[in-house]
């Protein structure tokens, strides 16, 4: 019986690839590409203010009221 081979896709360029040593990137390249894009904020997402208000009504749901 022939061994099933997964195929993965990197996510930074898109290529196929099979060897998983770097996974879910198909090289160090890839990773170190990724690992940038964490340093310089590339990834993110905003921020929602609350005030005084909105925390006071989240604690009354904690506290099971």
């Amino acid at each position: 019986m022939a061994e099933v081979q997964k195929i993965y896709t990197c996510p930074i360029c898109k290529k196929s690839f099979v060897d998983t040593k770097y996974r879910p990137f198909c090289s160090k390249r890839c990773a170190d590409i990724d690992l940038g894009n964490w340093f310089n904020g590339a990834y993110r997402f905003e921020a929602v203010e609350t005030d005084e208000e909105d925390v006071e009504e989240l604690s009354k749901h904690d506290d099971g009221e």
